[in-house]
């Protein structure tokens, strides 16, 4: 096995616990003195990979590819936090912090604004019913916007007019439909399959909010979930 302790790889976790697996299939060994450092500090995480080499562990679960942090000498790990703590003891770091923090709540608030404003120009609802649109707008918006909720609110690969469009029909698949308790088969597109014949219902009820039929709230499972 090829000493690769001065190098900076990146690879999958091995099939034990000191173990990296790189994209080329060879398993290699953790050097010994090294530790994991875990994922979730990143002025730390940057500071070791400055300092020497490194081995960063990442997992990928369906499309997604999530960190399990990053192989390096303790004694590299020891200074980068300490070096960390130090300079977030000043009252500069703490002014700095702050300010962005200001920033990225002004961001988020003006996103989930203009989240809820998509939302409602995708439901369009009939004057008649524009109290439920706004209440059904708020439910989407709260669940689908935070920062880190994963849903599809939060990526930026399609306008925010689709986002809006997905997060009401995938709201409505958990909220309206037996989605959730539904045995699907295991089968290879089933449960894509599924999910189209739900939006497929969740659009026909929609309509029936947008051209304000009068009976639209009767035994309807949009208005049961919003009173809850």
């Amino acid at each position: 096995m090829a000493d690769r302790s001065t190098e900076t790889l990146t690879g999958s976790p091995g099939p034990s616990e000191r173990t990296v697996r790189l994209p080329s299939g060879e398993v290699c060994e953790v050097p010994p003195g090294w530790e994991l450092l875990p994922p979730g500090d990143a002025g730390v995480t940057r500071r070791v990979k400055a300092a020497g080499p490194t081995w960063t562990v990442k997992e990928k679960k369906g499309r997604r590819e999530f960190s399990r942090g990053v192989w390096a000498d303790a004694n590299q790990i020891t200074k980068a936090k300490s070096s960390m703590q130090a300079t977030r003891s000043t009252a500069g770091y703490a002014k700095k912090q702050a300010a962005a923090k200001k920033r990225r709540d002004e961001k988020q608030s003006e996103y989930v604004e203009d989240f809820s404003q998509a939302v409602m120009n995708f439901l369009k609802f009939d004057e008649r019913y524009q109290s439920v649109a706004k209440l059904f707008a708020k439910a989407v918006t709260e669940h689908a916007t935070p920062v880190g909720s994963g849903t599809v609110a939060r990526t930026e690969r399609i306008p925010i007019e689709r986002r809006a469009e997905s997060a009401v029909i995938a709201w409505m698949r958990h909220q309206t439909t037996a989605y959730d308790h539904m045995k699907i088969e295991r089968v290879k597109g089933r449960r894509r399959e599924v999910r189209r014949e739900l939006a497929a219902e969740s659009r026909k009820l929609l309509l029936k909010y947008r051209e304000g039929n009068e009976d639209a709230m009767v035994g309807c499972p949009l208005a049961k979930a919003l009173r809850k």
